[in-house]
C-alpha cells in the first residue's frame, strides 16, 4: 500500500522552529518530486515548498522564503521541512505530497497525486 506518513508537528513559540519528516512506505520516492502543503481553518492549501527528484532544484514562496528548508534522503526514503523563526501565521496542517513527473518542482496541489494524512503545527505563546 502506498503510503505518506507526516510527523513532527506540534506546539511551538514564535520564533522556534521545527523539523517536519514525511516518510514514504510501499514505494520509493526516488522519481517522485515533494511538495510541502499547509491549510490552516477557513483557508486553502497553501504550497509552502517542493522539491525535484534529484534535490537539484527547490521553490518556496515569499511567505515562508528564508525561513523554511525543504530537504530528502532518497536512502532514508525521506523529505524533510526544516522551519525556523515560526510565526503564529504559520499555524495550520501540514501535508506532504509525491509528484510523479519528478522535475515538475510546483507549489500548485493539482499535479501531486499521493497525499499523507498531515501533521498540525501551531505556533502560539
Amino acid at each position: 500500500q502506498l503510503q505518506l506518513v507526516e510527523s513532527g508537528g506540534g506546539l511551538v513559540q514564535p520564533g522556534g522552529s521545527l523539523r517536519l519528516s514525511c516518510a514514504a512506505s510501499g514505494f520509493t520516492l526516488d522519481y517522485y518530486a515533494i511538495g510541502w502543503f499547509r491549510q490552516a481553518p477557513g483557508k486553502e492549501r497553501e504550497g509552502v515548498s517542493c522539491i525535484s527528484s534529484s534535490g537539484g532544484r527547490t521553490n518556496y514562496p515569499d511567505s515562508v522564503k528564508g525561513r523554511f528548508t525543504i530537504s530528502r534522503d532518497n536512502a532514508r526514503n525521506t523529505v524533510y521541512l526544516q522551519m525556523t523563526s515560526l510565526k503564529p501565521e504559520d499555524t495550520g496542517h501540514y501535508y506532504c505530497a509525491a509528484n510523479l513527473v519528478g522535475l515538475e518542482c510546483s507549489l500548485r496541489p493539482s499535479p501531486y497525486r499521493y497525499w499523507g494524512q498531515g501533521t498540525q503545527v501551531t505556533v502560539s505563546s
